[in-house]
């Protein structure tokens, strides 16, 4: 077992009940622990000391899954304790799944990153005004449009609001040029949704499906909701403990449907970290830093356009393609996160040691503590939480 350095020792010190502060970015790079009885017995403690209700990890070393584990309950009121096996909401990780599989099409050349959309469209995209498959009739006579390309679509560099139903009447529209800043965009993602479906002709789930899921021996993974789902789901938990069923999706989408197990998420990682189904140059693409971040927060997307902050420059923050990418200690690190008021997960990935954690949270409490749980298994990755999660560990 290796000792962890007294950087982390201190971090990871006597539990309180509030949220552990994160690491500095300047702060000494600290060993990862190897000691996995040792690392869930703090996480249980943690878990105790910030009411988190439910949580699990996984850790991916090299081609190796070394460390699976769920903690706490799938719903406490039922006492329904979480497993390895439970249903949980993946969220945003999603996009992370999704983008791997748009660039499996890319190696193909099924689809071209840098090609504007509007060549695989048979029409110009504000005469698409299917309430169902895809309404963007509200860009009419906004050309910008036709700038946009997939790559734009998947590091967050559209222009496009997060979620339209943000917007005023909820109306699509650009607020910068397409590719020349980085907003969270959850729209990107179901435009090229729409560009695969309605100008590939391809079907989204059963590209994921076959292409992800199967590919990496996912059994209880999907894009839509599954009726044998039902007998083993973990509910919801928001910050003030208020409970909240699990959502049956009904709905493919590429931005956040995904239903998931940790045991298959420790899966897909691993698979996706080491690159598998894709060719060496798509799988270094993936990562590779694209549109620099300088902003205070990620969210609220349009309104922190403007704003400034050192640390995301300092670590070369960036978006990727469907991930965001960073320097740490021993090079390039990317991460993923999903979120919604009952749902906190994260993956992040040190690309050099080829070493991943994956956490995922039926309570959206478990953020405060993930920070200590990520040090712990991969040291001080310089990440800026306070990007990430502004409302928890902003300046």
């Amino acid at each position: 077992m290796k000792k962890l350095t007294l950087f982390a020792a201190t971090l990871l010190g006597a539990c309180a009940p509030t949220v552990i502060t994160p690491p500095s970015v300047n702060a000494r790079a600290s060993a990862p622990v190897e000691d996995y009885d040792g690392l869930d017995t703090r996480i249980e403690e943690l878990m105790a000391a910030n009411d988190v209700k439910g949580m699990a990890i996984a850790i991916i070393d090299g081609e190796e899954v070394r460390h699976v584990r769920a903690f706490g309950h799938a719903n406490v009121e039922k006492q329904v304790p979480l497993e390895t096996d439970t249903i949980m909401y993946a969220a945003s990780i999603t996009k992370a799944a999704f983008t791997y599989m748009v660039l499996q099409l890319v190696d193909e050349g099924r689809i071209g990153l840098d090609t504007p959309i509007s060549e695989y469209l048979a029409k110009p995209l504000p005469e698409y005004s299917d309430e169902d498959r895809g309404d963007w009739s509200s860009l009419q006579g906004d050309e910008d449009w036709r700038l946009l390309t997939p790559r734009m679509l998947l590091n967050h560099s559209s222009g496009l609001a997060n979620l339209r139903w943000l917007e005023p009447d909820h109306d699509m529209s650009f607020h910068f040029t397409p590719g020349t800043a980085y907003a969270y965009s959850g729209e990107g993602f179901y435009l090229l949704q729409f560009v695969l479906e309605q100008g590939l002709g391809l079907n989204v789930k059963d590209e994921m499906q076959r292409r992800i899921f199967d590919r990496f021996g996912m059994p209880d993974t999907s894009m839509q909701w599954r009726e044998d789902f039902a007998s083993h789901l973990a509910d919801g938990y928001r910050f003030d403990g208020t409970f909240e069923p699990h959502d049956a999706r009904s709905g493919v989408s590429a931005s956040g449907s995904m239903d998931t197990t940790i045991a298959d998420q420790a899966r897909m990682w691993r698979g996706m970290l080491i690159g598998e189904g894709l060719s060496p140059e798509m799988r270094a693409e993936w990562t590779r830093p694209e549109v620099p971040i300088s902003t205070k927060s990620k969210f609220p997307t349009i309104k922190v356009l403007g704003t400034y902050d050192p640390i995301g420059p300092r670590v070369h923050l960036a978006g990727g393609l469907g991930v965001d990418t960073w320097e740490g200690p021993s090079g390039r690190f990317f991460a993923k996160g999903g979120h919604n008021e009952w749902t906190g997960n994260i993956a992040q990935c040190d690309e050099a040691n080829k070493r991943c954690v994956v956490l995922l949270g039926n309570d959206v409490r478990a953020e405060l503590i993930y920070p200590a749980i990520v040090t712990m298994v991969l040291g001080n990755t310089r990440y800026p939480w306070a990007w990430t999660y502004p409302e928890l560990f902003g300046r």
